[in-house]
């Protein structure tokens, strides 16, 4: 299975020039070895390698195109095979992925079983959750976690994740509504209800745009 270098920058296949360069230097200036220590600055450094490899390969026309060429190919054994079965493949990779804190791998294999079956709510939640672990990613990963709440929105736990991404992506009023949810669909959760408390003290936006 061909690296996914689109996945890795958190970015559309048909992204501009601009907007490749744009995400590399964000990313590179969030993941640069030299802002980690330890084990951290272990993991930095080949995700830094990641995103060195990813750009260089989509900056350069003729190496983009023989990498869309490789992502279009269907996977060996992969015609009239399974959805389901496709989808859960990619969730054990995925899981696998996020468990070694790789989470560039995890989000595209994860983004890879949601493509594979789309009413997957398991597979949209874990894309959710590998994407809410970069800030640069917090778009896909409110796009990602809807799905999961849309498909299955009588679970608890995607409720309240979705509560936490919004929170991140200041979107308190939405976060709100999904807490809300995880109380109503799942047992009582003193970390949901404290994640209220501090929401109430979050001032409301009138119609202005002014804090109320």
């Amino acid at each position: 299975m061909p690296r996914d270098f689109y996945a890795i920058l958190a970015l559309s296949r048909n992204a501009t020039e601009e907007q490749i360069r744009q995400r590399f230097r964000e990313l590179a200036r969030q993941r640069h070895p030299d802002r980690f220590q330890g084990a951290d600055k272990v993991r930095a450094e080949v995700e830094f390698q990641e995103i060195t490899q990813a750009f260089n390969v989509l900056v350069d026309p003729e190496r983009r195109r023989g990498h869309d060429l490789e992502l279009s190919r269907p996977e060996p054994g992969a015609t009239g095979a399974d959805p389901r079965q496709l989808a859960k493949i990619f969730l054990q990779r995925g899981i696998k992925a996020y468990k070694d804190k790789n989470f560039f791998e995890a989000a595209d294999s994860f983004d890879r079983a949601t493509q594979a079956d789309p009413g997957n709510a398991q597979a949209w939640h874990h894309l959710a959750l590998a994407c809410s672990q970069h800030t640069s990613w917090l778009d896909r990963a409110v796009t990602a976690i809807e799905h999961a709440c849309e498909i299955s929105p009588m679970n608890a736990s995607y409720q309240k994740l979705a509560g936490r991404i919004a929170v991140l992506a200041g979107q308190p009023e939405r976060a709100e509504q999904y807490y809300r949810a995880a109380l109503q669909w799942g047992e009582d959760d003193p970390a949901v209800r404290q994640a209220l408390a501090e929401l109430s003290k979050v001032p409301k936006r009138g119609l202005f745009g002014k804090a109320s």
